[in-house]
């Protein structure tokens, strides 16, 4: 079933539940209230036919039957029964009819005043009155004729109401269920036409501050993200592709050219020599794409701990010696020694702040001219401060806002062994890591990059 009938269903049955609810309540308490005024009419009535009869201290039954003569009867079906304290019959309207005396009722109204009664054909009221010496039992019932007849109208008035208003409950409920609707609706359509094709820049019309306002804006966030991951994936494919098929037709083609005639030994050597650059070249491009797959993902897909970030540079030497295999140096100064760890500790993850340090400490031991990086950790009240700096040819001004893009190279640095990958894993590593990077230049004396993470 589709929610708009749904809505308009739930919605027409509980105003019916409602609206029944209130009629019964409406009818119960009106038949309520005629029984209540009807008994004290009755009462009202024996009352004055008590005080009627009794004249002088006696009670005169003829005066009463004279009435009843003369008079016409004041309630529908009246019946009349007037008993002495002994509970002797003095007097009754009934014609022709024999009378069966319940002295245990006659005792009960003798005893308590008042009775009242109400069965299926009438209602009842006994009332003992006394006047001076003079006591008599009234018993009066009749039968509330117009009063059942106005109950009567009342329930079918009120049926009738019921089901007009039932009709209408449904065609205002089905009316505004439309209405409701018909916002998901169109986000439904317009979700539906949204494909890879044309995912990008995509979003879905947000009108208003509600719910489905909200639930539109989060499609939009959502066809974002998706978007961002198609581009993503995209382009990792794109230059993974673009950049691994040039070392490995270089390999191939030479190769190729070796095994067109025999060689000498010395050039086999050359070749082997090449083809090892070649591979090493390879694997470092290969590494590379794996750490920027693996810097796109979102921090909820790695395992953070605390991390000493001065720990985790003094390894760097060791790492960049092996990864070089050169004399490279490392100089590593702190500004102010810590008086507690948690000024130089940032909650990560370890493996990717290897990543990132090793990549700006081995781009600097690189780019400078005695192969060395100068590392000077400093912190602050809520920010660890690492500054990698190397002596080299420096960032040009127009690229310098570039160098974080992916495959991106610098045109004074295309001699240089590189594949323009690191810059942006660090970037995104440090993104990970909630903090920032910048970069400053000086043309021919060298490029300094700050990492500011957050300390514990």
């Amino acid at each position: 079933m589709k929610i708009k009938y749904k809505i308009a269903l739930y919605y027409t049955l509980s105003a019916t539940l409602m609206l029944i609810a209130f009629a019964g309540f409406a009818y119960y308490f009106s038949a309520k209230s005629r029984k209540a005024e009807y008994l004290e009419r009755l009462e009202y009535r024996a009352r004055s036919i008590a005080n009627v009869i009794i004249e002088d201290g006696n009670v005169k039954v003829d005066l009463l039957r004279k009435l009843d003569r003369t008079t016409f009867q004041d309630l529908y079906k009246e019946t009349i029964l007037v008993y002495n304290p002994n509970y002797d019959l003095l007097y009754s309207n009934l014609k022709d009819t024999t009378i069966r005396t319940n002295q245990a009722l006659l005792t009960y109204i003798k005893e308590n005043k008042l009775y009242s009664y109400d069965k299926g054909n009438g209602e009842v009221v006994g009332v003992y009155y006394t006047e001076g010496t003079v006591s008599v039992i009234v018993i009066v019932a009749s039968f509330d004729k117009y009063g059942f007849q106005n109950l009567q109208n009342l329930r079918r008035i009120l049926l009738i109401e019921a089901l007009i208003a039932i009709g209408i409950l449904v065609g205002v409920g089905y009316f505004f269920a439309r209405k409701m609707v018909q916002p998901i609706d169109k986000l439904v359509e317009q979700v539906d036409s949204i494909n890879a094709n044309n995912l990008q820049d995509t979003q879905v019309a947000v009108k208003g501050k509600d719910e489905i306002s909200k639930l539109g804006a989060n499609f939009n966030t959502m066809l974002q993200r998706l978007s961002e991951s198609f581009h993503l994936q995209k382009s990792f494919v794109s230059n993974a592709s673009h950049e691994l098929r040039t070392p490995l037709a270089a390999i191939i083609s030479q190769l190729q050219v070796t095994l067109s005639k025999e060689r000498s030994k010395e050039e086999y050597l050359a070749l082997l020599t090449s083809l090892l650059e070649d591979a090493e070249n390879l694997s470092d491009l290969s590494n590379g794409l794996l750490q920027l797959a693996q810097s796109e993902m979102r921090q909820e897909g790695f395992a953070f701990t605390d991390v000493r970030i001065d720990e985790l540079l003094l390894e760097m030497p060791t790492l960049i010696r092996l990864k070089q295999k050169n004399t490279s140096k490392v100089d590593i100064h702190f500004v102010k020694v810590p008086d507690n760890d948690s000024d130089v500790t940032c909650h990560g993850n370890e493996n990717l702040l290897k990543v990132l340090f090793l990549n700006l400490i081995d781009n600097a031991c690189k780019f400078s001219d005695n192969n060395t990086a100068i590392v000077t950790i400093d912190f602050f009240t809520q920010y660890i401060l690492v500054q990698v700096k190397d002596t080299g040819i420096g960032i040009p001004p127009a690229e310098i806002n570039k160098i974080f893009e992916p495959f991106y190279r610098g045109q004074n640095a295309l001699q240089i062994r590189g594949h323009g990958l690191g810059l942006s894993i660090c970037k995104k590593i440090v993104q990970l890591h909630n903090g920032h990077i910048t970069v400053t230049s000086t043309s021919q004396e060298g490029t300094t990059f700050t990492v500011m993470l957050p300390h514990l």
